[in-house]
């Protein structure tokens, strides 16, 4: 069973929404890396002063694998996330219900 994962951290959003375009074929790139270690779906939620990573993977230890690469650290303090706090992760499985659309 697949897992969802939030991921929130502080960031520059001005530097993130800028990295979006600016290095698109980076994020292209990381997309067919991180499909290849289990991602099944992925989203960027931004806010006054953070983001928020929205994933599913086929487990979490592939979740946590893929992000702990530095290489992945790197590129995510280079597009305004700040990296010197921890983030704050969550994990759950999603579940049906009578009123899901």
């Amino acid at each position: 069973m697949s897992v969802i994962v939030m991921m929130k951290i502080p960031a520059d959003t001005d530097v993130f929404r800028r990295s979006l375009e600016e290095r698109a074929d980076e994020y292209r790139s990381l997309m067919e890396q991180a499909k290849a270690a289990g991602g099944i779906h992925h989203q960027y939620i931004v806010g006054d002063g953070f983001g928020v990573l929205l994933d599913e993977w086929e487990t979490v230890e592939a979740f946590q694998a893929f992000f702990a690469q530095p290489a992945i650290q790197e590129f995510t303090a280079a597009v305004g996330g700040d990296t010197s706090v921890p983030a704050e992760v969550t994990v759950g499985v999603a579940v049906d219900s009578p009123d899901k659309y």
